[in-house]
């Protein structure tokens, strides 16, 4: 049987400020998500927050961008933004841009991202969630994850991996696509998503020839970016994603593996400013430094005829410690810059934040020299 694993979240209001989503909000989701089973809309689901997002994990068979999933999302969007509103919560419905549903809600404001695929005797699939990043955070990652022998070891000692991946990412800047095959367009696939704020990873599908089957993704992950849509700083666009792990796939512990080191991203207090993603278990996950330091949880799902039969909290682990104690050191360095960069961000990617209000006052004062 085919599954549809959906991931939309978006930011409904924060309590205080951009730290963390209420708990409130959560019982709201959860209510209207739980509705949505009971009317046959999707089969099962998972609310949860990170940072002050809110998160809903849900599964069906009703395909990608459908209008009564997406429907459900966006009914369960403005009736938490509801309560946020009556209780003054910041930047209640920030991420809803528009003012009624219209059958998809892709460039409406809330993040994405969805993969259907044909369960496995056993399907484990991950759940990553970021607060206080762009989408193009998660290019490392899952450029790691499915394509660097140093990370993942199966693609070196495992023979169903050994054929690569296919990458498809967009140029989000041009509205553009294109796929490129890893090993051998990995020098050109890095050229592209080493600049992340423009090229981001979008999906990644099996070889034709492979194990799985070659047209249907693996992993996925949202790309919206807010200021595209509303023509101006409105937040920061906190991407989601979902990779599939196992059986001609890599391992749990290669997927994760990535994020034990604390790579700069950028984003952070108000989408300005470049430092390290903190892998932290769901409890942690509240912006307090500095409106951070960006923060991303994993929650591993196992699936079965598209019900979530378990689940686990991945970075509730020890073994990520150190790299919280690196990220907090590297947080503290790049702070020492104050308002100059490399922490804050160059000019070119300060044009949609509140940086060019600053520049109309001045520009009159500019003379030719």
């Amino acid at each position: 049987m085919k599954t549809t694993f959906s991931i939309i979240k978006a930011d409904v209001g924060g309590c205080p400020g951009h730290s963390i989503v209420n708990e409130d909000l959560l019982e709201v989701a959860y209510e209207k998500l739980s509705e949505g089973v009971e009317s046959g809309i999707i089969k099962d689901f998972f609310v949860t927050n990170c940072g002050d997002d809110l998160e809903l994990i849900m599964t069906h068979d009703k395909g990608e961008d459908n209008e009564e999933v997406h429907g459900l999302a966006w009914d369960t969007f403005t009736a938490a933004t509801e309560v946020a509103k009556e209780r003054a919560f910041y930047g209640a419905g920030q991420d809803l841009l528009k003012d009624a549903f219209s059958g998809n809600i892709k460039g409406m404001g809330p993040g994405v991202a969805e993969m259907t695929f044909t369960e496995r005797k056993s399907e484990p699939i991950i759940a990553f969630l970021m607060d206080k990043t762009e989408p193009g955070a998660f290019n490392f990652p899952i450029f790691k994850i499915f394509a660097d022998p140093f990370n993942t070891a199966g693609l070196v000692i495992d023979p169903s991996l050994h054929s690569g991946f296919v990458f498809e990412v967009w140029d989000i800047l041009e509205h553009k696509r294109v796929f490129m095959k890893t090993p051998e367009e990995m020098y050109d696939l890095l050229a592209l998503i080493g600049a992340k704020s423009r090229f981001v990873i979008k999906r990644i599908f099996p070889k034709e020839g492979g194990k799985l089957p070659d047209d249907e993704p693996v992993a996925s992950i949202s790309t919206e970016k807010l200021f595209h849509i509303a023509g101006e700083y409105i937040g920061k666009d906190d991407p989601v994603a979902a990779v599939r792990a196992q059986s001609g796939l890599p391992a749990l512990g290669e997927v994760l593996e990535p994020f034990a080191f604390p790579y700069l991203v950028s984003g952070w207090m108000r989408g300005s400013h470049n430092g390290p993603i903190m892998p932290v278990p769901t409890y942690q996950a509240k912006c307090t430094r500095f409106d951070g330091p960006p923060r991303v949880v994993a929650l591993g799902f196992q699936l079965k005829n598209g019900i979530l039969t378990g689940w686990e909290d991945l970075f509730d682990d020890p073994a990520f410690d150190m790299t919280r104690q690196k990220a907090q050191e590297v947080a503290d360095y790049m702070r020492r810059h104050g308002p100059f960069e490399p922490h804050r961000l160059p000019l070119e990617d300060m044009e949609y934040t509140t940086l060019p209000k600053v520049m109309e006052k001045l520009r009159d004062r500019f003379e030719e020299v």
